[in-house]
This record gives C-alpha cells, sequence and structure tokens, in this order.
C-alpha cells in the first residue's frame, strides 16, 4: 500500500481540501480560525500549507465567526460547509454557542477546537479545565450535546475514522448538524504514514429517502378524505430545493400554504396560495386557516413552539397532522401520520397518486384583510412621532427588489419581519429563529453576502443585539464584503420589555432606564460602526430611512443606518399565544390576572 507522511494536522486540511459536493463545489471551501496556543502551531502550520486550495478566514470572536460559517451553509441550503478552528480553554467554549444554535438549525459546520496534550506530559497546561472525577475530559466536552458528531482526536490514525464520519453527517438530509473534532494539539504535530487513497476526491450525494410505500398510501388517504388541509411549510422545502414542487403542488390542489420562521420564503410573498406566517409571530389569515383545518400537512418542519402557538392553533377537534419529514423524529412528533421522506420527492409522489382533484380554495377575503393590517403599521407615519419597528420594515420593503434579502435573529425584528415581510423572490428571507441567537445578526449577515454574493443582504437588528456582538462588522469591511445594516435603537431590550409587561411584570433590567445604572447610556452607532471602516448615517425620519436605504444601494462597500424607534408598539394584529410560565402566586394584581389568562389558554392546548 503505497503511503504519504503527513502530520495529523496536514492530513486532515488535506483530506478536507478533496472532499466534493454532488455539484463538483468543495464541500468545505474554507476554514475560519483565531489561532492560539492549541491550534496555531499545529493546525496553523497545515493551513498555511493549504491556503490556495482551502483558504483560512481571520474573526474577531470565536462565536461570531462560527455564525458566519453557520448562517453560509443556510445559505447554501446545506450542500457547503465551512470548518471553525480556535485554541483551547475559552477559544473553544466561545464556540459553543454557535454549536448549539447549528444544532437546534440543524445545519453543518465542522468545529476543530484545539484541546489538551493527548500525552498529558505537560499537565495542567494554560486554560486546561482539570475534571478532578474524570482525567479523558476537557473543555471541549460542553461540546458533546451540541454536537452531532463528536470525536477526540488523540491519535494521528483516529482520523482515518473520524473524517469520513464527520463528512456523513456534515451531507445527511437527516442527520445534519454540527459536527465537533477536539483535536489535541500534540497530536496536530505528530506524524503517520497515511494510506494515498484515503486523499482521493469524493463526491458526497444528496440523498433523497423514498418514503415507505404503505406511509405514502395512507398520506395520499388523508389528502384525499380532507376537507379543508393546509401545508405548513418549514426550512426543510428550502433545503430540499422543493419550493418549486411545492408551488406546483398547492396551486394544483388549491391547498393554502402556511410558512414558518425556517419556511418563509419557500413562495414568493405574492404566491396566490401563500397565506403568510403561521403561529405566535403569524398573521390572521395564516392562523384562522390552521383553526379551522381538518388537516396539517407539516412540509420539512420541526412543529417547535412558536410555529404552534405552543400547540393551540390547530383549534378542530377532528384535525391530524401528516408530517412529512426527512427526519423521522420530527416526522412522529404529537402522534403525527409519519411521511418520512425528502420533501422534493414526497411532493411529486404525492402528486402522482392525487389525481389533480383540487379542494375548496379559502375565501379571498383571508388575504386581503391581512393585506389590509400589513399595510396600516407599515405605511409611512403622517406626523412626528418616533417611528415604529412596523415602519422600518415598511421602508426596507418599499425599498426591496428581486435580489433584496432580509436577515434578522433575535429581538423585535423575528416577529415583525415573519408577520410583515412580504418576500419579492424565494429565498429572500433568513431568520435564525431555532435558538433565536442575539448577536447571530451581523456575522450571519457577512455568511450569507459570502454565499451569495448576488444578493442585496440587508441585517435588521436591534441596539441590544449589536451591542452583544458587532465586531464582525469590521470582518465583512476588511473581506470587501458589502452589507447593509439596518439598526434600530430603542434603547435596550424593546421585545423582551413589551413581554414582561404584557405578562404584569415592572419595568426591570430591560429597558436601558429600568436598568441599574449611575450614567444615562448615549451610545452613538453610526461613530462607532464609522470606526469600523462601514459608512453610517443616522437618520430620523421614515423618509430618511427611504432615502438612506436607495443610496445603500448604489454603493459597493458596507453600509449602517442607524434610527431611533418607539421600544413599546408591536403589531397587534395576527399572532396567536404563546406559553411562557406565569408566576402562580404574586403580590401584584397585574400578574394574578395574566396567571388566570395563561389558565385559560392552557384549557385549549393540545394534549
Amino acid at each position: 500500500m503505497q503511503t504519504i507522511r503527513l502530520t495529523a494536522a496536514q492530513a486532515m486540511v488535506k483530506y478536507l481540501s478533496v472532499q466534493k459536493n454532488e455539484d463538483g463545489e468543495a464541500l468545505i471551501p474554507a476554514a475560519w480560525g483565531i489561532f492560539g496556543h492549541g491550534n496555531v502551531v499545529g493546525l496553523g502550520e497545515a493551513l498555511h500549507g493549504i491556503r490556495d486550495k482551502l483558504p483560512t478566514y481571520r474573526g474577531h470572536n470565536e462565536q461570531t465567526m462560527a455564525h458566519a460559517a453557520i448562517a453560509y451553509a443556510k445559505a447554501k441550503k446545506r450542500k457547503q460547509a465551512m470548518m471553525v478552528t480556535s485554541s483551547i480553554g475559552p477559544g473553544a467554549t466561545n464556540m459553543v454557542t454557535a454549536a448549539a444554535l447549528a444544532h437546534a438549525n440543524r445545519l453543518p459546520v465542522l468545529f476543530v477546537p484545539g484541546d489538551v496534550f493527548a500525552n498529558r506530559a505537560p499537565d495542567p497546561v494554560l486554560q486546561q479545565v482539570e475534571y478532578i472525577q474524570d482525567g479523558t475530559i476537557s473543555a471541549n466536552d460542553c461540546f458533546r450535546p451540541v454536537s452531532r458528531y463528536y470525536d477526540r482526536i488523540s491519535r494521528p490514525e483516529h482520523l482515518l475514522t473520524a473524517l469520513p464520519r464527520a463528512m456523513r453527517v456534515l451531507t445527511d438530509a437527516a442527520e445534519c448538524g454540527p459536527v465537533t473534532l477536539a483535536f489535541c494539539q500534540d497530536t496536530q504535530g505528530e506524524a503517520y504514514d497515511y494510506p494515498v487513497h484515503f486523499f482521493d476526491k469524493k463526491t458526497w450525494i444528496k440523498r433523497r429517502p423514498q418514503a415507505d410505500a404503505r406511509e405514502l398510501e395512507a398520506a395520499v388517504a388523508l389528502i384525499k378524505q380532507s376537507k379543508n388541509p393546509v401545508i405548513l411549510a418549514g426550512g426543510g422545502v428550502h433545503y430540499s430545493d422543493a419550493c418549486d414542487e411545492l408551488a406546483v403542488f398547492a396551486q394544483t390542489y388549491q391547498i393554502p400554504v402556511v410558512e414558518t420562521q425556517a419556511g418563509k420564503s419557500a413562495l414568493t410573498g405574492d404566491h396566490p396560495m401563500n397565506y403568510g406566517p403561521v403561529g405566535v409571530t403569524g398573521g390572521d389569515a395564516a392562523n384562522s386557516l390552521c383553526g379551522e383545518a381538518d388537516l396539517i400537512i407539516a412540509v420539512g418542519s420541526r412543529l417547535q413552539d412558536f410555529t404552534t402557538g405552543s400547540w393551540s392553533i390547530f383549534k378542530n377537534k377532528d384535525h391530524k397532522i401528516l408530517a412529512l419529514n426527512v427526519q423521522p423524529y420530527d416526522a412522529h412528533k404529537h402522534n403525527s401520520v409519519s411521511l418520512v421522506a425528502d420533501a422534493k420527492w414526497a411532493l411529486t409522489a404525492l402528486d402522482g397518486q392525487l389525481g389533480g382533484v383540487a379542494k375548496m380554495p379559502p375565501a379571498a377575503s383571508l388575504l386581503e384583510n391581512w393585506a389590509k393590517e400589513v399595510d396600516a403599521v407599515t405605511a409611512a407615519p403622517s406626523g412626528n412621532d418616533l417611528p415604529t419597528d412596523m415602519q422600518v420594515v415598511g421602508a426596507v420593503q418599499r425599498s426591496a427588489d428581486a435580489s433584496t434579502l432580509v436577515m434578522g435573529a433575535a429581538g423585535t425584528m423575528p416577529g415583525e419581519l415573519h408577520k410583515l415581510w412580504n418576500s419579492p423572490s424565494v429565498g429572500g428571507y433568513h431568520m435564525e429563529y431555532g435558538f433565536s441567537c442575539m448577536g447571530y445578526e451581523i456575522a450571519g449577515a457577512l455568511g450569507i453576502k459570502m454565499a451569495l454574493p448576488d444578493r442585496e443582504v440587508i441585517c435588521m437588528v436591534g441596539d441590544g443585539s449589536y451591542m452583544m456582538a458587532n465586531s464582525e462588522l469590521a470582518t465583512a469591511v476588511m473581506m470587501n464584503q458589502k452589507i447593509t445594516l439596518v439598526i434600530t435603537d430603542n434603547r435596550g431590550f424593546g421585545c423582551i420589555n413589551r413581554l414582561q409587561h404584557s405578562k404584569g411584570g415592572a419595568g426591570f433590567n430591560n429597558l436601558l432606564d429600568d436598568s441599574f445604572h449611575v450614567n444615562p447610556s448615549h451610545i452613538d452607532f453610526a461613530a462607532h460602526t464609522a470606526s469600523m471602516g462601514a459608512e453610517s448615517v443616522k437618520v430620523t425620519t421614515i423618509a430618511e430611512l427611504e432615502e438612506a436605504l436607495a443610496t445603500a444601494k448604489t454603493k459597493s462597500n458596507s453600509q449602517v443606518i442607524v434610527i431611533d424607534t418607539d421600544p413599546w408598539p408591536s403589531t397587534e394584529a395576527g399572532g396567536s399565544w404563546w406559553e411562557v410560565g406565569v408566576p402562580e402566586v404574586s403580590v401584584r394584581k397585574e400578574v394574578n390576572a395574566a396567571r388566570k389568562e395563561f389558565e385559560a389558554h392552557k384549557k385549549e392546548q393540545l394534549r
């Protein structure tokens, strides 16, 4: 057997550089790295040696550079993933939040944190976490519950089994998610005679599992029997490349489609069967349809609580759920009738057996009435009041074209964008709401732009999320990846403040004015973003915002538009109940009233 002598780190990156997807693209097109002891000598030297084939990008924070990698994978519909490496200790644990985000959203990313010495000779090393009861544990064991596959590379030959296992998980439609290969720092530099064939180019195909014939037959029967079915489109529609099939299927059978946060923009906003957002952040049209439906066809959805209104929106006592999902775990939730299959394949197969007999479409007034509600809250204000977040969304909407992609993650914007954004194109909406991670926004926008350079990427971020993680704006500027930030400054955590008040709580520790301080906050976001190299402007009105958005379109470098907004209003129309634990006993009458309302909703909850 012909062999080649390489260090373990050299072998890892050489292997990664020859992995391809079925489109002939690099499966791992790049790495992100912040070097420190634990990865700078072994893995850093190896990445330098292969930088022409596997480029390495430098972030400013381990968590946010991982967010950029995850957003890249999401924008690429999981067809490509990036590697992210850090030193041991805080560099590694900084990435655990990002790993949890990727795990919740079923998105591929390869984490390669440096680890302690396999030989243990210098123990305890700098930044080593010593677990007294177990000598095999390091800080990297924090990745175990948030990784789809976890391994520790403590011998060079471990790569021969670990790397193919890692690639399988990164490319498997059902198991897709984060992989962690904790890489002992002495092992990285150890040499081994690897088989030459281990580095042969390999193509990883995108499997499209077909349904069991019996499950398909049961699904066809359910749809035929239903009188008023609804299709609930989840993120799996995007990842399966099934948007066209969904559009045709819905139109053929006149079945209304409602969209989750992950599924939004599977259909264009003006598609005749798109009845809009569903769930807690949903609209009246979608939620009323779900309330009456006798069959919910959930396509590629995890059916999380924001989608189902904490399992309260399906009010028809005789309703059934048909869960079409490539992951059996999701297809069997809440006693659903399962259809375990690839969404693209399954929609085509269902169409082939249903015979083209259309259902009775919903009343047109549902969409018309919801459109009026949206127009009312997104219209430009006529007075001089502080703008609302909804009016900001309206301004961005009016400036949008087919290339526009809006994105966000946490705070007010996920709710308002899900309700109000009318996507002008398929794939024009990117929301991280599986983990709703503050600080994803700016790094995520960078990752999206890297994946989709022809898109005009608009990052909608509040002042709270901006303050939590903003450093990758400097990276975007440095890499000449143009993103546009619209920073809505409502002087605190406005979304959670409203939740606190709605459940009877006193204003406390959310808005800056309600938090402990000696000196009042006066943060100049325009100056701060400009200091990182972006072109920044502070506007005061919606008219000025629209002018700034028009100007931003003409620029080639990153743009920032800051606008003060009112922290109190939100879209009252639409939406549904969301279960939040309200205290059973309180000295506040407002909390006691909220508890009574909570108990009433609990009675309506699906069991």
